[in-house]
């Protein structure tokens, strides 16, 4: 199955920071399936161990937040993870409009926001995520959502248009923008079609990074996944995926052992000699990051990225500052 196709070419959202967020336990979101995978409303009662640590998940009146419910959170952390690298004050609530959503997600723009919306709001902020953490000979219990508030405003008219939409973070993602536990993902996160294939880019993008290869036996990765399909049909829905091959950045191989194996597309190659840029070339970058409304450090890694790839094939920038700021200059003419 093909990736879907790129809905907004011209408006790239470029890279995106996604929260690893982590509760006072230390139980990454990324760690555990705190987001269904069904398409259909699911109403499980889920409990997830870690040795003594517990994160138990309470459906909202709708079901559990879904895979695609995540769109939503990638979205307002992406925000304020721009403003904050730029050295703007942040705070708990991003407003946006249901178009720069979709754009931003790769979802097509029109048809039934309010319902969509509305949904996803009542299922983010519903559903009730409960975790203990011990600390001095004491068991603390923390039970919050994902979203304090979610709403939106629509014209008072005829057409009841969607004017804009307002998210307050919990306390429990705001902690982790604060502290900077984020990783970057891709856009084309928002082109797998299916929730399984999303979950585990997400599973291979948090443990495997850059790493050469990451192991996991077929069931382990499954509880990881969050999905409740029997073993033989998860199987076959792995290997549907792999044979797809269209996970971004990652490969999924699978032995007779049951034995899974992530690898990234390309290893990072060690340079001899390391690709530094300049403290002018760096202003002068941040200052074309401000423009496009981009997040610099994302900028930088992706001029970094095809730098290396350049130099592995014997095509190191002579100037790597001038180069740098070449690349930054495109992408404002680019967006503009």
């Amino acid at each position: 199955m093909s990736l879907l196709p790129d809905r907004h070419p011209n408006l790239d959202f470029f890279v995106l920071d996604i929260a690893d967020a982590v509760p006072k336990d230390d139980m990454a979101s990324m760690e555990h399936p705190l987001f269904s995978l069904a398409t259909k409303p699911d109403m499980r009662h889920l409990e997830y161990r870690n040795g003594d640590n517990v994160l138990k998940i309470r459906p909202s009146g709708l079901g559990l937040p879904t895979i695609f419910d995540k769109d939503i959170l990638i979205f307002t952390i992406s925000q304020l993870m721009a403003r904050k690298n730029r050295g703007e004050p942040i705070g708990d609530t991003v407003r946006f409009s249901a178009r720069e959503l979709s754009v931003a997600t790769n979802r097509p723009i029109g048809g039934n926001h309010y319902k969509r919306l509305e949904d996803a709001f009542a299922r983010l902020q519903g559903a009730q995520f409960v975790t203990n953490i011990k600390s001095g000979g004491k068991i603390e219990t923390r039970i919050f959502s994902l979203i304090d508030e979610g709403g939106f405003v629509r014209t008072d008219d005829e057409r009841f248009r969607l004017d804009y939409c307002e998210v307050k973070l919990s306390r429990w993602l705001m902690r982790a923008i604060e502290t900077d536990q984020v990783v970057t993902i891709t856009h084309d996160y928002f082109r797998l079609r299916r929730p399984l294939e999303r979950r585990l880019y997400e599973i291979a993008r948090k443990h495997c990074g850059n790493s050469p290869k990451w192991q996991i036996g077929l069931a382990n990765l499954q509880n990881k996944t969050g999905s409740n399909a029997p073993i033989k049909r998860f199987r076959h829905n792995l290997r549907e995926i792999m044979r797809a091959d269209v996970t971004p950045f990652y490969r999924f191989e699978i032995d007779e052992n049951d034995m899974v194996t992530v690898r990234p597309r390309s290893v990072p190659v060690d340079l001899a000699t390391p690709i530094i840029i300049p403290e002018w070339a760096e202003e002068q970058a941040r200052a074309h990051a401000r423009t496009l409304g981009w997040d610099y450090y994302a900028l930088r890694a992706s001029w970094m990225a095809y730098a290396h790839e350049e130099t592995a094939k014997g095509n190191p920038p002579k100037n790597p500052g001038a180069a740098f700021v070449a690349y930054c200059k495109k992408q404002e003419n680019l967006r503009s």
